[in-house]
């Protein structure tokens, strides 16, 4: 079992700035790849970036360039910074964490861009 804690998410002006954190707990020596998704309101899931043990990341289009996800040492916490923040981005942030047969999930934390 993994328990994911996220944190970091608020309210933000076009073109700011937030980080958004996940906590890892439990049997975090098997999480294989950690990420980062999104639920707009109506909308679908959808991937918003991921790294694996290996640190190879993956980025949806929408966000290259403008977010980095990384991970501690420790391999307890993983962040995503999201930079230059659209309306678009506006969305329920949920942490991920996958192992080779099951799939763990945060509670998600709110990120609302606007004016």
């Amino acid at each position: 079992q993994v328990q994911l804690v996220e944190s970091g998410g608020g309210l933000v002006q076009p073109g700011g700035s937030l980080r958004l954190s996940c906590v890892a707990s439990g049997s975090i020596f098997s999480i294989a790849t950690m990420g980062w998704y999104r639920q707009a309101p109506e909308g679908q899931r959808e991937l918003v970036a991921a790294l694996t043990t290996e640190r190879s990341t993956n980025y949806a289009d929408s966000v290259k360039g403008r977010f980095t996800i990384s991970r501690d040492n420790e391999k307890t916490t993983v962040y995503l910074q999201m930079n230059s923040l659209k309306p678009e981005d506006t969305a329920v942030y949920y942490c991920n964490a996958r192992q080779t047969f099951f799939s763990y999930w945060g509670q998600g934390t709110q990120v609302t861009v606007s004016s």
